[in-house]
């Protein structure tokens, strides 16, 4: 929680590293606001208890966060002074010092001061380095416009909190506005863990965004998984902010990207996996993508971090992954060998290229299928506009194997978007044992947009199959593009 003057925001970031008996009820009884941390500090038996606490976390090595967190107790009256990092740079800084890139800041204007960086072009962590090798004693860090309202957690090395881009914006008119007449202050004290935080999940801003560059005929991204904050086992050989001179040892530690999600999904594969040995890595990746949900907890599509709109498949993919659906999908898009070297030849692969995936001679001569016929989850309409064409129809073969129950009739229902009409044959799938396949077919018709050369637009629709106990969900996109310069 930062605390200025005038502004009292509860939503900014809050991160603390600590083990359960050192957590005690201290985080309860002290940490509810800046006023009941006050009354409780001037009690002389808690000021005592609170300094053996902290000298105890400091010879531990532990997160700098619980230094912060204690320390802070002692002085949650104190307002510390506040500066703008754009303000206190360093003569020669090239404006560069918002964002509290390495030695653009003044020490002179930054000593015993909460700064303000922007976020940017450096890692966070690096900011809150130079911030205080400047001799600050603490960062507010605000998102730029392009990261939303996103909050995300660091082990920074000194007392931090990051604010979303709205927040950002009312700290720096604060700083401008009191600036001659009333200094500005603030403080960062830690506010107790935020449950039942809504709306949840939100698309994270920095996630890897469609359309698919290599072959807009495959939708990407397949799906999305956790990769926000999470907190995970940390190796002692380095610190938590892997910035030289961090030398803090730590057991667990608060990570984001893509390197925290793709650990979600490979576990989840394995999990499908383990309880059906016998499905190949495409019919697990079926299972995950067709069974993902994009509804978030308050019932709406889910949110893009970075502006706070509606997302769509080129950011979701086929939707968040959902553990307990994945076991049970009812229906997988499975592939085989013959469908990947289908999909190459489609992509025009000479013999010689594929003979690298063959391992032998291969001749496409014969009918191949279209890249947008691989037997994916999801589906991709592409419409190349030459100028000579008002009215496009294009067909796409998807074959379903049933894992669910060995009878069962699954009925199609499809949700095209405006201007886009869709057809499927059959509407209904009927199976009589379990791993029996069925193909289906979806025809789309469509106009042409008016649009320029070299550009694109893409809508968005959906095709679920269901038998009243299984919902088979694929994400449906429609791209229409004009290739002339």
């Amino acid at each position: 929680m930062i605390c200025i003057p005038y502004l009292r925001n509860t939503e900014f970031l809050k991160n603390i590293h600590i083990s359960a008996t050192e957590r005690i009820d201290i985080d309860r009884d002290l940490n509810r606001d800046c006023m009941h941390c006050k009354r409780k500090l001037r009690h002389p038996f808690v000021h005592i208890f609170l300094l053996i606490w902290c000298g105890h976390i400091l010879i531990s090595g532990l997160s700098i966060f619980i230094w912060v967190h204690c320390c802070v107790l002692f002085d949650l009256t104190v307002q510390i002074p506040l500066v703008y990092a754009g303000d206190v740079g360093l003569p020669g800084s090239n404006g560069s010092a918002n964002l509290c890139m390495q030695g653009t800041l003044d020490p002179a204007k930054v000593k015993g001061k909460i700064v303000l960086c922007d976020r940017g072009i450096s890692a966070r962590a690096s900011k809150g380095m130079v911030v205080k090798e400047a001799g600050g004693t603490g960062m507010i860090l605000a998102n730029a416009q392009m990261n939303g309202e996103e909050l995300i957690a660091d082990s920074h090395v000194l007392p931090a909190t990051l604010v979303g881009y709205e927040a950002g914006v009312v700290i720096k008119n604060y700083i401008t506005r009191s600036a001659n007449t009333n200094p500005p202050t603030a403080s960062i004290i830690f506010s107790g863990t935020v449950l039942g935080v809504r709306p949840a999940p939100v698309m994270a801003a920095f996630s890897s965004r469609g359309p698919n560059p290599a072959n807009p005929e495959i939708l990407k991204p397949d799906i999305t998984a956790p990769g926000v904050n999470i907190l995970a086992a940390w190796t002692s050989k380095i610190g938590p902010t892997e910035l030289p001179g961090d030398d803090r040892v730590v057991e667990f530690n608060i990570m984001s990207g893509t390197s925290m999600s793709c650990p979600h999904v490979t576990g989840l594969s394995a999990l499908v996996k383990a309880a059906h040995p016998s499905w190949s890595p495409a019919a697990v990746k079926s299972a995950l993508m067709t069974t993902a949900f994009n509804i978030d907890n308050t019932g709406s599509l889910l949110l893009d971090g970075s502006d706070s709109n509606m997302s769509t498949p080129f950011s979701f993919g086929s939707g968040h992954v959902d553990p307990v659906k994945a076991l049970d999908p009812g229906l997988v898009y499975d592939l085989h060998t013959q469908d990947y070297v289908d999909f190459l030849c489609g992509l025009n692969y000479s013999d010689t290229w594929l003979a690298l995936f063959t391992k032998g001679h291969y001749n496409c001569s014969r009918e191949t299928k279209t890249p947008g016929n691989l037997n994916y989850p999801s589906l991709s309409f592409v419409y190349n506009q030459d100028g000579n064409t008002s009215r496009y129809s294009s067909t796409i073969t998807r074959v379903v194997t049933n894992v669910g129950r060995g009878e069962s009739t699954y009925s199609v229902s499809a949700t095209p978007p405006p201007g886009v009409a869709m057809e499927i044959e059959p509407t209904t799938l009927s199976f009589t044992r379990l791993y029996e396949r069925k193909a289906y077919r979806v025809t789309c018709k469509t106009s042409s947009k008016r649009m320029g050369p070299g550009e694109s637009d893409s809508t968005f629709g959906s095709l679920v199959w269901s038998d009243g106990m299984h919902n088979v969900h694929s994400p449906i996109v429609f791209t229409w593009q004009n290739n002339l310069l």
